[in-house]
């Protein structure tokens, strides 16, 4: 991933306090980390930036939705997805992003980048099961899903014939019962 101004923050500017930003997530985006996972995506992030004396403290939030296939159906829809994440910067003598919430940046550094940040966090809101809305109401027609209801039609008809039973078989069991 190579780093892109966009999303890079100068913090040595700043004044102590709250400063607020928003991006738009797009396709392209995610295209940059080689992330394929669905084909086209409107996100807003909007990140607070809270600089104090000794330490930054950053605040994700998003909102927006993905274009991804239906698990079952194969299906594209609009599948609507939020979060958030908290991010401590503080500085030290060498970089250190080993901890999930915690950064830690060179006494140098006068700018941050926050791509990776909100990549992460886009992506592990994505849920790993993916079901078009259409298929829990039962509003949605594809050609796979007729395909499913004839198969399981048919498999309900194949139980229903090895439920009928040889009426010879009664005869026996009466047998049994009249001990």
């Amino acid at each position: 991933m190579k780093s892109t101004n966009e999303y890079l923050i100068p913090f040595v500017g700043l004044k102590l306090g709250k400063h607020q930003f928003e991006f738009k997530i797009n396709k392209k985006f995610f295209d940059e980390f080689s992330f394929d996972e669905f084909e086209s995506c409107d996100i807003t992030v909007n990140v607070v930036l809270e600089k104090k004396t000794t330490m930054l403290e950053i605040s994700f939030k998003h909102s927006g939705t993905v274009n991804v296939p239906c698990d079952l159906t194969g299906e594209p829809f609009d599948l609507p997805i939020k979060g958030k994440i908290k991010l401590v910067v503080q500085f030290g003598d060498t970089f250190n992003n080993d901890n999930d919430e915690l950064l830690i940046l060179p006494h140098g550094e006068h700018q941050i980048d926050l791509s990776q940040y909100i990549y992460e966090m886009i992506v592990l809101s994505i849920p790993q099961k993916r079901i078009h809305p259409g298929v829990k109401d039962g509003t949605l027609q594809s050609e796979a899903l007729k395909k499913l209801n004839e198969l399981q039609v048919k498999e309900v008809k194949e139980v229903k014939k090895e439920d009928d039973i040889d009426p010879r078989w009664d005869e026996l069991k009466k047998l049994l019962t009249d001990k």
